[in-house]
């Protein structure tokens, strides 16, 4: 059985619209912050600066469906877990739950990309130790490769 990465927050003022209901975009919002504290978790950033190289990992896919609203101060809960550890790219699935209320899935996709300033992303293989923490997270019965 694969790992699970959790992570929760609060939902602010700012995240929701003139009714006090979590607008759409607050939720890809969220997997980003989910995404960013999971590799912090890992030891890792999405700015992972090294002496010679700089690697980071740009979104190239997202979706969300919805099945419940969050209001303005609910706790919302994300489950994460992967369902592709490719070459160079991460897709996150993330459930999103408030107490036992299903309220959304979405995901993200990511691709670990070399940086460099004034130049172009340019995709990387993921480094293997990073592949190695990252391999505890897929979901073996929803995973692709």
């Amino acid at each position: 059985m694969s790992r699970r990465f959790s992570w929760e927050r609060r939902i602010e003022f700012r995240d929701t619209d003139a009714a006090g209901i979590a607008h759409f975009s607050t939720f890809f919002t969220m997997m980003e912050q989910a995404e960013h504290a999971w590799l912090r978790e890992l030891g890792y950033s999405v700015l992972w600066k090294q002496a010679d190289n700089t690697l980071s990992w740009p979104r190239v896919a997202a979706e969300c469906s919805f099945e419940s609203p969050l209001w303005f101060e609910e706790i919302v809960q994300l489950e994460g877990q992967i369902t592709k550890l490719g070459r160079s790219s991460v897709t996150y699935r993330f459930r999103f739950r408030c107490g036992e209320r299903r309220v959304a899935v979405g995901s993200i996709t990511t691709v670990c990309c070399h940086v460099a300033h004034g130049e172009p992303p340019e995709s990387v293989e993921i480094p293997a130790k990073i592949r190695s923490k990252l391999s505890e997270y897929v979901d073996t019965e929803q995973a692709t490769t």
